[in-house]
């Protein structure tokens, strides 16, 4: 497997595969709406996952995510796709119990044993998650693809959308940014090997944490960063309310390195697709800076909101769990835009 570089085989990487932010809104236009009265969330509000009612309190999280190579090793690869897809149920607040697998390969080129450490990588990630990987569909295809189709539960009180915000509000943020910039410095052969392995571990880390933020009722709106990046993301959050979201650029945690790879311009195709789709709605964004907050997130953190007045208490309990989560702004009255970076 060592001769074997996937990310030479497809055009784009990880969640950088994503369809771009317009386009995507073009697609899912219809005249056909089917009401169905136990579906407590659909595709209206860009939620991580599907939510049936199952009744008794209880319900069903429902989600998929697939995209293709973002690190050369069909083993890791394997691993940062499964906790890619398995991030949803958390964001959602519910806890994964079954996962089934997508298989696109072209085994002419890539041969059968490469898939068969992909999905190796994936069932290691999916027993740390402490569910079974219990079986999927697989299919020829010409560039490799991988991802999960994951199934969670929730308590209906516990359950966290991407969109009920509130004025005051304090903004938390888990994981650093930077992953498609560092992917996209792999897949040209520039990542530094120290850069490689602080990518490695942010994308095979499972945002476990959202299940226990779900437990939490001072935690108001949970999601988590992916393709379309941190300001997409925020922006979901912040949705039509006459609200802003004021971001402390000091407390955005990055890559280290990062700069030194958006000062030689390397950074993925969809960065400039999500920074066109969502520029007009920004403030204090200046200069090189685009690349890193309209960065396209592999296995990206949990971005968050709680009520203010419980800001002390979350701190200590953060502390007690031994987690890290940093808060980077506040969400106010609407000013001047939707986000406003200081």
């Amino acid at each position: 497997m060592e001769n074997i570089k996937l990310t030479q085989f497809s055009k784009a990487s990880g969640c950088g595969c994503k369809i771009a932010p317009a386009v995507l809104q073009e697609i899912l236009k219809s005249d056909f709406d089917f009401v169905c009265n136990e579906l407590l969330v659909g595709n209206k509000t860009n939620d991580d996952a599907a939510v049936y009612d199952l009744g008794n309190n209880q319900c069903l999280i429902s989600t998929t995510d697939f995209f293709m190579p973002v690190v050369d090793s069909p083993f890791d690869f394997g691993k940062v796709a499964a906790v890619n897809a398995i991030s949803d149920v958390y964001a959602m607040g519910g806890k994964p119990i079954l996962a089934i697998a997508i298989l696109g390969w072209p085994t002419e080129k890539l041969g059968t044993a490469s898939a068969k450490y992909v999905l190796n990588g994936a069932r290691e990630i999916c027993a740390k998650a402490g569910i079974p990987l219990a079986g999927g569909h697989s299919i020829e295809s010409t560039e490799p693809i991988f991802g999960l189709s994951v199934n969670g539960i929730v308590e209906r009180k516990n359950l966290k959308q991407n969109n009920p915000v509130k004025e005051n509000d304090s903004i938390y943020l888990t994981k650093s940014l930077g992953t498609g910039i560092f992917s996209t410095a792999l897949k040209r052969g520039l990542l530094k090997p120290e850069d490689h392995s602080v990518l490695l571990h942010s994308m095979c880390e499972l945002n476990s944490l959202g299940f226990e933020l779900g437990q939490l009722p001072y935690v108001s709106a949970m999601t988590d960063v992916t393709g379309f990046g941190f300001l997409g993301h925020l922006l979901e959050m912040v949705g039509d309310k006459h609200l802003t979201a004021e971001i402390f650029k000091s407390k955005v945690k990055t890559f280290e390195n990062v700069n030194f790879y958006t000062s030689q311009f390397i950074f993925p195709d969809n960065t400039t697709r999500n920074f066109n789709a969502f520029e007009k709605d920004v403030k204090g964004m200046v200069d090189l800076e685009f690349m890193t907050y309209c960065d396209p997130q592999t296995s990206g953190g949990l971005l968050f909101t709680i009520n203010a007045s419980n800001e002390n208490e979350f701190e200590n309990w953060l502390k007690i769990k031994n987690y890290s989560a940093v808060k980077i702004g506040t969400i106010s009255k609407f000013r001047e835009k939707k986000v406003e970076f200081i």
